[in-house]
């Protein structure tokens, strides 16, 4: 009998164990992460579609668009195709993903990630391979021929964006390392902020080189809706709908309100006068910069960091590129590249274990993480460089990469796809 009263205890304690251990859905989370993945498809299409086309000369609008719109489709194939396996499969060597669930195989209506449907992780993932490859196209636009287009998003989700994603959220060598990448300040920003340097400058100088965008009301309903949007992008990436999407939700838009008035402010010293397209790219920086810290940082840290984006990826924007010279058309790594970078390594100084105990900053004690973030910014910089200007030499040599020069002067609306946007009698 003495037996049986320890044994029972015992067996209800374990079992308890194994009923913790299994994963179960949870619809509250479910629920969370639909909504967060309609939010990370809508910065895509329309707020990244807008925000660009306006920036855009009038007669490249619908191209500009037209961009945004096919790599969203393209991305969504690749995907579903081979990206998702790669990507999250089992880890291979730190490496790659293994190709045991490409065109999701064995991904049924019942498989779980966590306490969520599998099929939902692999769209909300699909949504940030999309808008990624989204924005290097701001690099590109008004002069990349739309068929190198459709041949560099198919090349550049496959073998640049699925293997970083690999080894910062698949478990791959970065994982394994430590780097602190919540929504994807590597994998996302950094990574299409470089795609878009190098690509600008393999492709070389517009006829007309000055950004006089078309449409500043399309700009900021574009900037809004991405503001809205990102509130899924980073409080969507605890994968759940608890205390941490709290957080990254707040830090998120802290950081972003703080980054756009740095910006305006810093603009109004500099130039005098404080532009509402100024206060607009203020807002893309912010949002940039708290995407790898929003779910490891307490508020103070998101405004600070914040603070620091702004007048950082103004003066890039105003004075660097200029001295440069490269024809980055739409800013896309004087924003996303350098604000991914300030966030990425500022994510190692304020990394609050409070908050996320996986992660640990300096300012807490752990000075190695400032060290982890530099070296998972230095890999995404060249393998990314490297890879996206091998991509774009296949391009060029399978359909020539830049329009004819009287294609651009005519607009590539009518050169690329034989409409206008604005057909006024």
């Amino acid at each position: 009998m003495r037996r049986l009263t320890t044994i029972i205890p015992l067996l209800l304690v374990s079992l308890s164990f194994a009923e913790e251990a299994t994963p179960k859905l949870d619809t509250g989370d479910t629920a969370w992460l639909l909504v967060s993945s309609a939010l990370v498809m809508l910065m895509t299409l329309p707020g990244l579609a807008l925000f660009y086309g306006g920036m855009a000369k009038r007669k490249d609008i619908l191209n500009t668009i037209a961009m945004s719109f096919v790599a969203y489709c393209i991305a969504s194939l690749v995907w579903f195709a081979y990206g998702y396996s790669l990507a999250f499969g089992e880890d291979i060597g730190g490496i790659i993903g293994s190709a045991s669930k490409i065109f999701l195989s064995g991904v049924g209506v019942k498989s779980l990630q966590g306490t969520i449907p599998e099929l939902l992780f692999v769209m909300f993932q699909l949504t940030f391979a999309a808008i990624t490859v989204a924005l290097a196209s701001g690099s590109y636009v008004e002069r990349l021929k739309f068929s190198a287009w459709v041949i560099f998003v198919a090349l550049w989700v496959s073998l640049v964006y699925v293997p970083i994603a690999h080894w910062v959220w698949g478990g791959g060598f970065l994982a394994k390392d430590g780097a602190l990448d919540f929504a994807g300040g590597t994998v996302v920003h950094i990574n299409a902020g470089i795609a878009g340097l190098v690509g600008a400058i393999i492709l070389g100088r517009r006829k007309d080189a000055v950004l006089l965008p078309n449409n500043l009301p399309l700009v900021v309903l574009g900037a809004g809706l991405l503001w809205f949007g990102w509130f899924g992008f980073n409080a969507g990436s605890a994968v759940g709908a608890n205390g941490l999407a709290a957080v990254a939700m707040l830090n998120t838009n802290i950081a972003t309100a703080t980054a756009a008035l740095a910006w305006m402010f810093t603009e109004w010293l500099h130039r005098k006068k404080p532009t509402v397209l100024g206060l607009a790219s203020g807002v893309i920086a912010g949002l940039v910069a708290i995407t790898p810290a929003a779910g490891f940082v307490n508020v103070f840290g998101a405004f600070i960091i914040g603070l620091t984006a702004g007048p950082i990826c103004y003066f890039m924007v105003a004075k660097v590129k200029e001295k440069l010279g490269y024809d980055d058309a739409l800013d896309v790594f004087g924003i996303h590249g350098v604000a991914g970078i300030i966030g990425a390594i500022l994510t190692g100084f304020f990394a609050d274990p409070s908050i996320n105990e996986a992660g640990k900053g300096l300012l807490y004690g752990n000075p190695g993480q400032v060290i982890t973030q530099i070296w998972s910014v230095i890999v995404t910089v060249v393998y990314s460089g490297v890879m996206t200007a091998i991509i774009l030499f296949v391009a060029k040599a399978l359909t020539g990469l830049k329009v004819k020069e009287e294609e651009e002067i005519t607009g590539l609306d009518r050169s690329q796809h034989g409409e206008s946007a604005y057909n006024i009698s």
